[in-house]
Parts: C-alpha cells; structure tokens; sequence
C-alpha cells in the first residue's frame, strides 16, 4: 500500500534556559550532544560544526581533515526557528538528491523569561524512497532524536 500524505516525527523538550541561550546551545554546540559514534566518517569524529547561515551545512570533521556533510542550513532564524536538511539515505550514506532527503525544523517557544520549549520536527521521511521507514524508526527511536534532545537538555543544565 503506498504512503499518503506526510510522514513526520515530532519530538519536543522543556529546558531551563532562556530562548536566546536554547538557541544558541542548538546551534553553536550542536556537536557537543551529538553523539560522536553518529558519523559516516568511518573514523573518530573531532568536530561537528553547525554552519549558522542559509546554505550553510551541518559537517563532521575527523582529526585527518575528512569530512562529511550530512545536512543543509534552509533557514536560520534565530532565536526561534532553525530548518536543515536530513541529506543521509535509508543505507545510511549521503543523498546528494535533494528531490530525495526529508528536513528538520526545530522551533524554540519562550515559556518565561527562563524556560524555553523546544519542538522537533523531522518531516517528508517518506521522501528517502524505498527504505524510508527505517530512517523513521532511527530518527524516532531511542538512539535517534529523542538521544539528542536528552543530551542537548543535559548540556543545557550542566552548563547552569
């Protein structure tokens, strides 16, 4: 039976920052909550780097100078919203078909002064073609996103 509509995973996170500082955690140190094993490198990661500009790319860097950019800046806008794009195929290695990749966005909500809901959204999943479904249960399992918002949450309250 063929997919209809979107397929999506929705995942958010409450954290004890203000809004400019959820932000910026997000993106200025996306590579400390990633989890370093998350790489196609085939080697240790000594840096993901978080391009904070439309075009920008999300790129892992190993300590030889390989690299491997895995996602793309589609909006940037801070302190509120940040989109990128998922450019890794359900074999787990890079899509350069932009028609085949699907896009996180991810969206801070002041609360109070001092606490920021963050909301998670990877969606178009079904874009990846056959195999798509596995990304979706990567993404959506516990090693995917809700891992990274843990971590990001983590890093958020160690640095208090």
């Amino acid at each position: 039976m063929a997919q209809t509509g979107d397929v999506a995973v929705r995942k958010q996170v409450v954290v004890d920052a203000p809004i400019e500082r959820a932000f910026r955690v997000f993106t200025d140190r996306f590579g400390d909550f990633k989890p370093p094993e998350h790489s196609m490198l085939g080697v240790p990661v000594a840096e993901t780097v978080f391009e904070p500009w439309i075009g920008g790319g999300i790129v892992d860097r190993a300590a030889d100078g390989r690299e491997c950019r895995w996602a793309r800046i589609l909006a940037y806008e801070p302190p509120d919203r940040v989109v990128f794009s998922w450019d890794i195929s359900p074999q787990w290695t890079i899509e350069s078909d932009q028609a085949r990749t699907s896009e996180v966005e991810v969206r801070f909500y002041a609360e109070s002064p001092a606490r920021t809901r963050v909301e998670l959204e990877h969606r178009h999943l079904d874009r990846h073609g056959p195999g798509w479904a596995a990304v979706t249960d990567g993404v959506d399992g516990p090693e995917g996103w809700p891992l990274y918002l843990d971590r990001y949450a983590a890093l958020l309250k160690a640095d208090d």
